[in-house]
This record gives C-alpha cells, sequence and structure tokens, in this order.
C-alpha cells in the first residue's frame, strides 16, 4: 500500500471513530427539550393507554416533557405519515404493529415504504384483541357467529380496530364465504356506543377497551385472539378453543424512529423504554387493561416484527387477499 493511500486509510478510520463517538455523545445528552409521541390512533384505545403510561415514565427519566399526540384516520397512514413529515429528532411514532406488518400488505399504495423509513426502537407491551357481540344479538359464540351469519347473508354487521382485526376478521369472513358489512369508524367512542346499543353486531378490539361494555351488560365476550386465556377474563375461550385458530392475532405496540437515526440513540431509547417495560408497577397496570409488558430490545423488536410480516404475506395468499387503493 502506498503512502497516500495508508494515509486516506487512517482518514477514513478516525472520521469513523469521530463520527461514531459524535452520535455517542448525542445520544447521552438526548433529550435536550419536550419529546413528542404521534400515535395513529384514537385516544381511548389500548396503545394510547400504554402510551400515555410509558410517557409518564420516561418524562421522569429523561427530565424532559413527553406529550402524546393522537393522530388517527385512513388506518393509521395520517398518523404515519405526520411522523415521517416531522423534521425533527424528538418526535417519535409510538405505533400498534400493523402500520408496519399488515400496511405492507392490505394497501396496493401508500406514501411511504414503512419497511424502509421506520426504525423499530423497542415493544412495548402486547395487547389482547378479543371479538365481542352486542348484548342485543342473539351470537353466544363464535360458532353461533358464523351459523347466524351463514343464515342471515348481508343482516349482520361487524366493526374493528385500525391493523390486524380488518385484515385477519375480515379476511376469515371472506375466506369462509360469510357476507358480514363492514362498519368503518373514525373514533372509538361511537363505535363502543354502538356496540352497547346494538346498532353493531360483532367488535374486534383490544379486551381491555371492550372490557367496560361487558362489565356494563352490554356486550359479551365470544373469544380472545391470544394464545392462552387471560387473567382479566379467565372464563372466555381462545380463538383456538373455540375452533377457529385462524383468527389468532398478535396486537404487539412499540417505539419507532426514522431512517437515518443513529444506532446509539435508538439503543438508549431503547434501554429506557426497556426498563420501563420490566418495572413490576407498569406490568402490573398494563395487565389490568388486558396487557402484557414485552421488554425488548431494537433487534428483538424488528425480528419479531418481520416474523408477524412473514406469517401475514402468508396469511394473505391463503385467503386470496386483494389489496386496496
Amino acid at each position: 500500500m502506498s503512502i497516500s493511500n495508508r494515509s486516506a486509510a487512517v482518514i477514513a478510520i478516525l472520521l469513523g471513530v469521530v463520527l461514531s463517538w459524535s452520535s455517542a455523545v448525542v445520544a447521552a445528552d438526548w433529550p435536550h427539550r419536550t419529546v413528542r409521541l404521534i400515535l395513529p390512533v384514537p385516544a381511548g384505545s389500548a396503545a394510547d393507554f400504554s402510551a400515555r403510561l410509558f410517557a409518564e415514565r420516561l418524562s421522569q427519566r429523561w427530565g424532559q416533557p413527553v406529550i402524546v399526540e393522537n393522530r388517527p384516520g385512513a388506518d393509521g397512514v395520517i398518523g404515519v405519515s405526520a411522523f415521517l413529515s416531522a423534521d425533527d429528532d424528538h418526535t417519535l411514532l409510538y405505533s400498534i404493529s400493523a402500520v408496519y406488518t399488515v400496511h405492507p400488505i392490505t394497501r396496493e399504495k401508500l406514501p411511504y415504504d414503512p419497511v424502509r423509513e421506520l426504525v423499530p426502537i423497542s415493544p412495548t407491551s402486547d395487547v389482547v384483541l378479543a371479538i365481542a357481540a352486542s348484548e342485543k344479538s342473539s351470537i353466544r359464540s363464535l360458532d353461533g357467529l358464523v351459523q347466524t351469519a351463514r343464515a342471515q347473508p348481508g343482516k349482520l354487521n361487524w366493526a374493528g380496530s385500525p391493523g390486524l382485526p380488518p385484515f385477519v376478521v375480515g379476511g376469515f369472513f371472506k375466506n369462509s364465504k360469510l357476507d358480514l358489512v363492514v362498519v368503518s369508524y373514525r373514533d372509538l367512542a361511537p363505535a363502543l356506543q354502538d356496540l352497547g346499543e346494538g346498532r353493531i353486531d360483532v367488535f374486534a378490539h383490544a379486551l381491555g377497551v371492550i372490557m367496560p361494555q361487558v362489565q356494563s351488560g352490554k356486550a359479551r365476550l365470544l373469544a380472545v385472539a391470544s394464545d392462552v386465556r387471560v387473567p382479566l377474563a379467565p372464563d372466555v375461550p381462545t380463538v383456538t378453543e373455540a375452533g377457529f385458530p385462524e383468527l389468532r392475532m398478535d396486537g404487539v405496540v412499540g417505539f419507532y424512529g426514522k431512517r437515518g437515526m443513529s444506532e446509539a440513540l435508538r439503543d438508549r431509547i431503547a434501554s429506557d423504554v426497556r426498563a420501563v417495560a420490566s418495572d413490576p408497577g407498569i406490568r402490573e397496570r398494563l395487565a389490568a387493561v388486558g396487557q402484557a409488558a414485552r421488554p425488548g430490545t431494537a433487534s428483538e423488536f424488528a425480528a419479531l416484527l418481520d416474523q408477524y410480516r412473514r406469517r401475514l404475506a402468508d396469511l394473505a395468499k391463503t385467503i386470496d387477499f386483494k389489496a386496496t387503493q
């Protein structure tokens, strides 16, 4: 190697060291002002609950305010677009995994590439999803739902949270040749009210969100979409126990950054989020609303999302799912 080549190599190495050191310094000093969490889901949702829980604890750890900003609409696209357009390293995305795993499958065109432009930072919790029926309906089980829908095509309607339910539950109805009318809601409160008053026959959403309607006698749980029964509703069967394993859904929630975020900052935030998720008090508060804390590293979160994305892609082929515009 010539002297000039050796000099260039040394300079490149030194530059890399300086840049790495600079990123580490920036990460150590972050945050130095208010941190904003953008949620692509409405207030009152399961992700909204955990976002505010983590915002409170992270604000204490960071010594800076952490505010939650709900930007629902268009099945999460509005919120993600708002996050990606924010030219600010103190703005993070807090979201259900569907923005990363489901949207690339269900939408033919997106104004962004989630896998390329979103950086998984850390998971926070698993949201237990459930399927419920209005107490005013005659539906008492998942099998009863299927039989009623088959006997009365086009007469039943249903609604679900953004992300997985429209894909998994909607795909199940389509694959089973069941004709149910889909009702879309921008906000959660009207959907819950309509479920309680019998204007919605079936509702698929987070267990913790549905439970108040169940406890008030306005809705009935048909099944939970988790692997095992949950403490919040121990008498309710899983979808597998009910005979419909294809309705199994994983509702992981977590933090995301933007492409270009340094590994040092990503890992710094992930470390703090993981510490909060590991706190027994946080675990207890999440369990009380049908969620399970999920501490994890950035690499573990990315691997989990990729696993979910592959599984959902396989499901899309199985049910011959056609993406929408």
